[in-house]
């Protein structure tokens, strides 16, 4: 099987580092603009900290960055590189062979993934547009939150509305604007640093222990909600992997890491020196010198911008690699970049611009958007941790270091997930519902499919070679198209799919020269792109299977004029000569491309649950890609065929003939 080349993917380089910093690193990047300020205001206000406070709640932050981020995923979960692809899902396509219900684990991590991609933009921009009121010529302005708001929305619906051109130019300044934004944490953290060197105190794990322990932290184990909010960023390490290297993450991270705690301790001695002052501002603003904060504000909204177009990117890619996985419904996918990289899928966009805005006018502020954050993600980092004991296993780590060491990490997580169950009620309920959602959706056109295949009658296609035969010599019948082609899923050696063969003879005989019947296989390698061909020993029946990785478009009328070359080279397939042409010489008949459509009809012998996952999905699929336009057909001769999924559905109905009385 081929996949792509990566030479690169284990080496670092300059340029390497600033793609990383401009796509990786979004999320945590902005993670101290609110962070301390959920920490503060959950404590009741500066007036309410102490040093011991403070010196926990960084020190708590550390070693969530240290345990989590650097030692699971930097460490660990970067190998669970699946043909240098990295992501749930990619992550699930290697090990779902050992055991079916793994599939469970990816579902709800994809899930709580997208769920959590509709929140960062929200809380991210908001908490950026908020450090408006830090500049004394705009407090007048924005203090008034409605003003926050409008801007905040202003500012989303551009960025939603550009997605579909692509992200090639703007993202090419992704990476400086990073390395400016930490260069500018990790320097002003250090400052501020400087005022209260006791603050570093923190890296040393008791005061930790202390705070969580100590009378003094009003929310006890509770606070861990709030510390949580500092590594919310870490799934997109491990899911971007493909995008930059693992070798550009192990390089970059370190810096990362380092300004991003500085910011953190600069915070701290901020707080400290002025926690009597009475000021209720964004301690990260607020510890910004005043004539830096025009400057601050605009930076902060730019990484803001950088972090929501990473989880925006992030989801078009998770959401088509489930397309492909046929765990999500079909929705068009259109790609404006150069490379198969940038997806952009409108549905899922506008869904989740929809949602997004929809969160800012029911929190308002930041503050109360980040009692809602971070509830999805710990779910999706759990689920991280069950695959990635499979994987460990599976790559025959022993299990007496593979399940000690995941039951540690697992450990950490359910406490992270306890402690922020309490945000449910203050605003996770949103994420819940919606990462609720996904799943059903999911869940619905898995069963589907499922279902689907446990009414099929299948047919072998060596019975039907000489009706076929007969058929495409039929002078009787006018030539229906020179090549026939049907697309199905369901077709295993020379069993195929009966509704296939009853369309060709039974429904309206259709003549062709040679009869193809094509089935598309999703490979767990991202960019698999290689086919089988069986011609049951004739040269008018054609069984091809392709197999194209989870991240391949299925645009089939191109392969299929690969595989036609091939088996005209080989003598195999005659060479159909063509009388009208713009192509002179061209020995490529034309091509109609047939798809079934199974619906279900009455389906009186169907048990309930099965019927009312089967209607859930067809109404669904009003909304979803045709299969015309997902396999590529839409710029090829094509026909869609309706069948009953259930053929006792169309079997004679009893009636009596009324006999009339003659007088």
């Amino acid at each position: 099987m081929k996949e792509a080349k990566h030479p690169s993917f284990e080496k670092a380089s300059a340029a390497g580092f600033l793609i990383a910093l401009g796509i990786v690193y979004g999320d945590i990047g902005t993670s101290p603009l609110y962070t301390m300020q959920s920490l503060v205001e959950n404590q009741g206000g500066l007036a309410a900290v102490s040093e011991n406070f403070i010196l926990g709640s960084i020190s708590l932050i550390f070693w969530t960055l240290t345990l989590i981020t650097t030692v699971k995923y930097v460490f660990i979960a970067l190998k669970a590189d699946n043909h240098h692809e990295g992501g749930i899902f990619s992550l699930y396509t290697l090990v779902r062979k050992m055991a079916k219900w793994l599939i469970i684990p990816a579902l709800i991590g994809g899930a709580t993934l997208l769920s959590d991609g509709a929140l960062t933009p929200a809380v991210t921009v908001t908490s950026a547009v908020e450090g408006l009121k830090s500049v004394p010529i705009l407090q007048a302005h924005y203090s008034n939150q409605t003003i926050v708001i409008v801007t905040t929305l202003v500012i989303l619906t551009i960025l939603f509305s550009i997605q579909r051109f692509g992200t090639g130019v703007v993202g090419r300044v992704f990476g400086p604007v990073m390395l400016i934004w930490f260069s500018f944490l990790g320097i002003s953290g250090l400052v501020n640093s400087l005022t209260n060197l006791e603050v570093f105190q923190a890296v040393n794990p008791y005061h930790a222990i202390h705070l969580l322990l100590s009378p003094e932290n009003h929310r006890g184990i509770f606070i861990l909600g709030s510390i949580f909010l500092a590594t919310t960023g870490a799934e997109a390490l491990y899911s971007d992997m493909g995008h930059v290297g693992r070798g550009n993450i192990h390089v970059s991270w370190p810096f990362v890491k380092v300004c991003i705690l500085l910011s953190y301790f600069g915070q701290g001695a901020w707080i400290l020196a002025n926690k009597d002052s009475g000021i209720e501002l964004n301690p990260f603003f607020a510890s910004i010198p005043s004539y830096l904060s025009v400057f601050v504000v605009i930076l902060a909204t730019l990484a803001a911008i950088i972090a929501s177009q990473a989880l925006i990117s992030g989801s078009f890619t998770l959401v088509s690699e489930a397309m492909r996985l046929k765990i999500f419904p079909t929705f068009r996918i259109t790609y404006p970049g150069h490379s198969m990289g940038q997806l952009y899928i409108p549905v899922i966009n506008w869904s989740l611009w929809f949602i997004t805005c929809g969160i800012v006018l029911h929190f308002r502020t930041s503050a109360h958007m980040e009692s809602a954050y971070g509830l999805a993600i710990t779910i999706t980092m759990l689920m991280t941790t069950v695959l990635l004991t499979f994987f460990l296993l599976q790559r025959k780590v022993k299990p007496i270091f593979v399940y000690p060491l995941m039951a540690f990490f697992a450990g950490i997580e359910l406490i992270f997930f306890f402690a922020s169950v309490v945000k449910f009620l203050h605003g996770g309920y949103v994420v819940v519902i919606i990462a609720a959602l996904i799943i059903a959706l999911m869940f619905v056109w898995l069963k589907a499919n499922q279902i689907t295949f446990n009414y099929i009658n299948t047919l072998d296609l060596n019975d039907f070679k000489d009706q076929l035969d007969r058929l495409r010599k039929d002078e009787r019948y006018p030539l229906y198209q020179t090549n026939v082609v049907y697309l199905t899923n369901r077709m295993r050696g020379h069993i195929i799919d009966k509704s296939i063969l009853y369309s060709i003879l039974d429904k309206r005989p259709k003549k062709a020269q040679v009869y193809w019947f094509v089935k598309v296989n999703v490979t767990d390698e991202p960019y698999t792109n290689d086919y089988t061909v069986d011609m049951l020993g004739t040269d008018f029946m054609v069984k091809v299977e392709l197999y194209l990785g989870f991240r391949m478009r299925q645009d089939v009328p191109r392969y299929i004029r690969t595989v036609v070359r091939d088996l005209m080279e080989s003598g195999r397939l005659p060479e159909q000569h063509q009388d009208y042409t713009i192509t002179p010489g061209r020995a490529v008949g034309d091509f109609r491309f047939v798809v079934l459509e199974e619906r279900v009809s009455h389906a009186f012998h169907m048990k309930p649950f099965d019927r009312f996952i089967l209607q859930t999905k067809a109404t669904i699929k009003h909304v979803t890609a045709t299969p015309v336009r997902w396999f590529g057909l839409q710029f090829s001769e094509s026909s869609t065929e309706v069948v009953p999924l259930v053929l006792s559905d169309v079997t004679s109905l009893p009636i009596l003939e009324r006999v009339e009385s003659v007088n």
